[in-house]
């Protein structure tokens, strides 16, 4: 590699450690939304299905209140919104669902 190639490189690579940071904590946060949305339509199949006891349905709504408002609690943390964390997969259309 040339020096005007990784002079190019360098300069389309964000090398500001706060930025990197924060990049890489909006990719993790968009994998844990996307994962609990995935929980959350698992347990919603579940629960109009009958799979679950009446406590079993009261704990997970809790741990999914809790996970949410942990979400919530980094966003702001990071200063993030959903729209942040909501990849455009082009053609697919977006990674996450949008809460009505």
């Amino acid at each position: 590699m040339t020096s005007d190639e990784r002079h190019l490189l360098t300069q389309r690579i964000e090398s500001d450690p706060e930025s990197v940071q924060r990049d890489l904590f909006k990719l993790v946060l968009t994998l844990v939304e996307l994962v609990r949305q995935l929980m959350e339509a698992q347990a919603i199949r579940r629960v109009d299905e009958g799979d679950l006891t009446d406590d079993q349905v009261e704990s997970l709504g809790v741990a999914l209140m809790h996970l949410e408002d942990a979400m919530e609690e980094l966003k702001q943390r990071f200063d993030l919104t959903a729209e942040d964390l909501n990849i455009d997969l082009g053609p697919l259309g977006p990674l996450l669902r949008s809460d009505p």
